[in-house]
């Protein structure tokens, strides 16, 4: 058995006011998902807090969860501006109410973090904004609301109240240390000064007033980590998918175990999809699989199978109890099901093709695209949120989708990330990040990964620009006009041709034209009601 750790933290967006200025204008890039389109204004996330009441971890994760959907999301931590600001950190003195010096400077920092969403928004087509800093006051969050106000931004705030001194404290200890502003990492010195800090914002603190001041405005009120919650008019669905996200997440300590079925008979022949059962080796496996969970001696550890043969019979080795979901189950392939790569490639060439162009929006004929198994998932990774210690034993597409939200990776990298068979991945949350274990149980399998292929766009078919989606699904692409945006149609969905022989084979054997094109009209009116 062989391993290899890695630690890979939350991406930080605001290393410097630049880089968030620069703009890339990736409009064609952006890979979004239904769920970005369910709202018609921007929104931005207002964090509100004392410090160490662990705003930044719930930005950062609720950032990470948003980019996962495809609601292009981003962090804006004030502490970075105030950072470049003041080169250098001395004590809590800068904190003080009674410092106008400070002062001045931590609100053109609010200014310039501003000016810096609304680029985002304008220039990247961004979608949601987090401005993570304390907010503490109703002057400030009064500035912000009147900058969204004039640029059209939904607000919804999210307060973190804790009174626990041992959660405080734990914060300070696991994040603080290790923050810019104490480079010399002395314990007790970070503890003292930053208490004293919160003492600082304590003076002018004026939380959210549901009752009164507040109460038109849209918020939840996260009250002792998760202990309670208090949430005021949530006005969409994205507000809504926010709420319920921040009320699954949880701050106890766990560890999260990937890793796919055994090798099974049709990965030794190269076949995607299908039921089969396990090979010998892919037995094997399940039997050092068995023996590991039991040497990790991980209390009451939950497993989750799919509901196909190959992930069942894994979990059967290891003697205990499992779930089997059938959301867990293996991309659909569609007409694609039960056939090779080659076989694919011969009988459905330009299917293969537009698939290596762009490998997270296609969908299989019948089948679903990656995306399609994202928004499958979104239940499962809601429920690894809730838990404690989980295994669980799936296959190669729903493991990349899995890692993906877990390591942050875009929807350009999902779909070629590397989750070979025999390997566990073992995940351990931390504070901006997930702590990333592979363990190798020393068993051989079959390689079933496929690299992403160099210059894919040369393979379309003749005459066919580059597409973004299969046929009849509707994603549009990010827009700046947030009101009018072009819709995409992929290849098939308008009347040029009657959306290919592989929708219809009947038509190679010389169907009735005439139902054809009813056939087709039918589709069309169905995609424009999307």
């Amino acid at each position: 058995m062989s391993g290899h750790t890695a630690l890979v933290p939350e991406q930080n967006n605001n290393n410097s006011n630049q880089e968030n200025k620069t703009s890339n204008m990736r409009v064609s890039e952006k890979k979004c998902s239904w769920a970005s389109y369910m709202t018609n204004s921007p929104t931005l996330i207002v964090m509100i807090g004392l410090p160490a009441r662990g705003k930044t971890y719930m930005a950062k994760k609720l950032t990470r969860y948003l980019n996962w959907i495809g609601v292009p999301t981003k962090v804006f931590n004030l502490g970075v501006y105030r950072r470049e600001a003041v080169q250098s950190y001395k004590s809590y003195d800068f904190f003080r109410h009674d410092n106008k010096e400070a002062m001045k400077i931590r609100k053109q920092c609010a200014l310039v973090a501003l000016e810096d969403v609304k680029a985002y928004v304008t220039e990247e087509c961004g979608q949601i904004a987090v401005f993570d800093a304390t907010n503490t006051t109703r002057e400030r969050r009064d500035l912000i609301l009147n900058f969204a106000k004039e640029n059209a931004y939904k607000v919804f705030f999210v307060e973190s109240v804790c009174d626990d001194p041992e959660v405080i404290a734990a914060n300070i200890l696991e994040v603080k240390v290790s923050s810019p502003d104490y480079p010399e990492r002395n314990r007790e010195y970070v503890m003292d000064d930053f208490l004293k800090r919160i003492e600082c914002y304590k003076v002018t603190y004026q939380p959210l007033d549901p009752d009164n001041y507040d109460q038109d405005l849209s918020f939840i009120k996260v009250i002792n980590v998760g202990q309670r919650f208090l949430v005021n008019r949530v006005r969409d669905y994205i507000q809504s998918k926010i709420v319920y996200y921040l009320m699954n997440i949880h701050v106890q300590p766990r560890t999260i175990y990937l890793c796919r079925h055994g090798e099974s008979d049709f990965n030794l022949v190269g076949k995607i999809g299908g039921d089969s059962g396990l090979s010998p080796r892919g037995k094997q496996f399940a039997q050092a699989l068995k023996k590991f969970i039991a040497e990790q001696e991980i209390v009451d550890l939950k497993v989750w199978t799919s509901q196909l043969k190959r992930t069942i019979q894994t979990a059967e080795f290891l003697g205990v109890p499992y779930e089997q979901w059938k959301i867990l189950n293996e991309l659909d392939a569609g007409v694609c099901e039960e056939m090779t790569y080659e076989e694919i490639e011969t009988q459905y060439p330009d299917e293969f093709a537009l698939r290596d162009q762009e490998k997270y929006l296609y969908r299989y004929p019948g089948g679903e695209s990656y995306q399609d198994l994202v928004q499958r998932l979104e239940a499962v990774i809601m429920e690894l949120e809730r838990q404690g210690s989980v295994l669980v034993i799936s296959h190669q597409a729903v493991m990349r989708c899995l890692l993906a939200y877990f390591l942050d990776k875009s929807a350009d990298e999902l779909p070629y990330l590397k989750c070979p068979l025999h390997t566990i991945f073992k995940l351990t949350p931390v504070a901006y990040g997930c702590k990333v274990e592979t363990i190798t149980l020393n068993v051989e399998a079959v390689n079933t990964h496929r690299d992403k292929p160099s210059g894919s766009t040369n393979n379309l078919p003749k005459n066919q620009p580059p597409v973004r989606m299969r046929r009849n699904s509707f994603t549009p692409l990010a827009s700046s006009d947030t009101i009018k945006r072009t819709r995409n149609y992929s290849v098939g969905s308008r009347p040029l041709n009657p959306l290919g022989s592989l929708l219809f084979p009947e038509a190679r054997g010389g169907a009735d034209p005439q139902k054809l094109q009813v056939g087709v009209q039918v589709l069309q009116m169905g995609s424009a009601c999307l």
